[in-house]
């Protein structure tokens, strides 16, 4: 079969030839061997099939999305796609016109077109990317005109490549260790609500009626199957109500900073979200400073992107007291809730022998070791502890009504 394919060599030539070969794989493969840096393969002439590099061929298949949303992870792989395409030489307008080319997402093609006029126009690319801030954040844009200002983008999308992927796999597995529970605390309510007001009351009349003393426990249980079936219906709507009521509240500056707060404050998880935030900053301050950023700058950009608002008031007062004079440590403690002593401890020791990036890149994957081991340890303890409590529910409530039948059933 005839391929058509654009590529680019290692001098920053771009190559528009065809060849034979038996799969659109087979023909990267061997455009590869020959030391090219592959932009697209197609069966006709003109058409867009992309496949960046060897290292990006497997992640850059991603499925084609519904949806307009631009994920995180779309972001790390089209950072990866610049760096390549950077790497080869290839200049910054034709980079993003083949970008914006082979594009899935709508949203995503709009965005790079439209980068792809302002280049046209004389902007830069920094400038350009500002104007799409849902995208691309501030501390994105901000690195990127720290690479255009220092000749290195190459470098610096590859950075942020690495960057993104880092937070992301941290954050999702975070969030995929807190599904498991939250699934089985769901199913055992679901079950013990179907056992009351389903189960119970056919059952009750039985107990009842039989005239025999009923222990204590099997008479709470009776009383709250009898509330949840006479009331149940107002005890719903109360709770929707009131959900929405709190959902309004938490999305209020004082009710948000008020979850923030008890998110970190929480016995386990709290400690987990707590590193979390921590390996965020240290990263995000490494980058900023390593990048050439100020202080101050870098942690205006840092608390720009931090989802918790405790973190984020506490890195914008750092930045004024930053600014009047006070060095960082000082002025990123007195938080012992939210920032350990270790991190304060460190940070003043970079200040002093003049390693602080350092420092705080090694901070950051202490914290993401932390987070990692952390959330391995939740995981194997949550499942057994889930099960066993899900038992224990539902074996109490059969227990509650099963052994006073069994006693009637005993004395007849």
């Amino acid at each position: 079969m005839l391929f058509y394919y654009q590529a680019v060599k290692g001098s920053g030539e771009q190559v528009n030839d065809s060849l034979e070969a038996g799969s659109d794989m087979d023909a990267i493969e061997a455009l590869q061997k020959q030391g090219l840096t592959v932009i697209s393969v197609t069966t006709k002439q003109g058409g867009i099939k992309s496949f960046l590099s060897s290292k990006l061929s497997s992640s850059a298949s991603s499925r084609k999305s519904f949806f307009s949303h631009v994920s995180s992870r779309d972001i790390v792989l089209l950072s990866r796609q610049i760096a390549t395409l950077f790497e080869a030489q290839v200049s910054a307008l034709r980079v993003f016109q083949l970008l914006a080319s082979q594009a899935e997402k709508p949203i995503l093609q709009e965005t790079l077109a439209g980068v792809v006029d302002d280049i046209q126009a004389g902007e830069s690319l920094s400038k350009s990317l500002e104007k799409y801030p849902n995208i691309f954040s501030n501390f994105y844009v901000n690195m990127v005109r720290s690479g255009e200002e220092s000749s290195r983008l190459d470098k610096t999308f590859t950075f942020l490549a690495d960057y993104l992927d880092r937070t992301f796999e941290l954050t999702s597995k975070a969030r995929n260790a807190l599904i498991y529970p939250a699934f089985v605390v769901v199913t055992f309510f679901a079950v013990m609500v179907l056992m009351l007001t389903f189960i119970i009351p056919k059952i009750t009349p039985i107990l009842t009626e039989s005239g025999a003393e009923l222990p204590i426990f099997t008479q709470i249980v009776i009383s709250l199957s009898s509330f949840l079936v006479d009331y149940g219906i107002f005890l719903l709507v109360f709770l929707i109500i009131g959900g929405f009521f709190v959902v309004k509240w938490a999305r209020t500056s004082s009710g948000s900073m008020a979850v923030d707060y008890f998110k970190i404050s929480l016995p386990v998880v709290g400690d987990l979200y707590r590193k979390i935030y921590v390996s965020r900053l240290a990263d995000n301050l490494h980058a900023m400073l390593s990048s050439g950023i100020s202080t101050v700058r870098s942690l205006e950009i840092t608390a720009s992107v931090m989802e918790n608002l405790t973190y984020k008031n506490i890195l914008l007062e750092a930045a004024e007291a930053v600014k009047n004079g006070s060095p960082l440590s000082a002025s990123l403690s007195g938080h012992p809730h939210a920032l350990p002593n270790i991190l304060i401890q460190m940070i003043q020791v970079g200040e002093e022998t003049g390693e602080l990036s350092s420092i705080l890149e090694r901070l950051s994957r202490f914290y993401q070791r932390e987070v990692n081991t952390a959330i391995d340890t939740m995981v194997s303890l949550i499942e057994p502890i889930m099960i066993v409590s899900l038992a224990v529910g539902v074996g109490g409530l059969l227990a509650a009504i099963l052994m006073p039948i069994y006693n009637v059933a005993n004395t007849v």
